[in-house]
């Protein structure tokens, strides 16, 4: 499971109860903003100035406080703004091996190209396709802060739309989002068990990541961890 360059990937499948089913997740993390690639600068995560979650951002938890995870995040992202073209080789030569991988497990493979950015993978396509056409067999997923990315037509790649309270003129695009077929994400102080907010019905994002399997037009409740516990910008919900 190392021989993965961009990707990484768990040991443990995810078992869902009811069906049977077990689903493995490879994650590609980058650097989320102000990336300084050849004298110019790129923010691969481009709300999270207006949604003001840099302070509480996943970026730097767990293994991501260690310097030399970060600088390993900061090489995919300086590769993926200088040869797009090499680095989209990569992501695909990883993904090809993910899948064998899985297949020979009876695993559903599962990608988040996002695990710390917000890209539009939806547009980006090396050889006339983007990844996910490549790819139709692979559950992608991710969460997201642009409220209006088109893709509903894209039947293997589920975004949640991530919440934030700390800006009045983001926190609007709510409604946006479920619009375009998005689930939202909010993180809450406390584990709340609010059957509904803001009238839409609420499930338990704790209990696992794989946000494709949520029950649509639904808020996803997670809980503050970490650094997020401390915010007071609005980003994390007090009821």
């Amino acid at each position: 499971m190392s021989n993965y360059k961009l990707l990484g990937v768990g040991t443990n499948a995810k078992t869902i109860k009811g069906d049977g089913s077990e689903y493995l997740t490879a994650i590609l993390y980058m650097t989320p903003w102000k990336v300084m690639v050849d004298g110019k600068q790129f923010n691969s995560c481009p709300m999270a100035g207006q949604a003001s979650c840099i302070d509480a951002c996943l970026y730097s938890a767990g293994r991501g406080a260690f310097n030399n995870v970060q600088a390993a995040r900061m090489r995919k992202t300086e590769w993926f703004y200088r040869d797009k073209t090499g680095f989209m080789r990569q992501l695909i030569d990883d993904i090809q091996k993910f899948k064998t991988y899985c297949k020979k497990r009876d695993i559903q493979p599962c990608v988040r190209l996002n695990g710390t950015t917000d890209i539009r993978w939806e547009n980006i396509r090396p050889y006339g396709l983007n990844i996910f056409e490549m790819f139709r067999s692979v559950q992608f997923y991710d969460y997201t802060k642009i409220s209006n990315r088109k893709t509903k037509h894209i039947p293997n790649y589920h975004l949640t739309w991530s919440y934030s309270g700390a800006n009045v003129q983001y926190a609007d695009k709510l409604q946006d989002a479920l619009d375009n077929g998005m689930n939202a994400a909010v993180v809450f102080r406390k584990e709340y068990k609010l059957p509904q907010w803001r009238g839409i019905n609420v499930t338990d994002g704790d209990k696992d990541d794989l946000r494709f399997l949520d029950p649509s037009n639904s808020i996803v409740a997670l809980y503050a961890k970490g650094k997020a516990k401390k915010d007071t910008t609005g980003f994390v919900v007090d009821i």
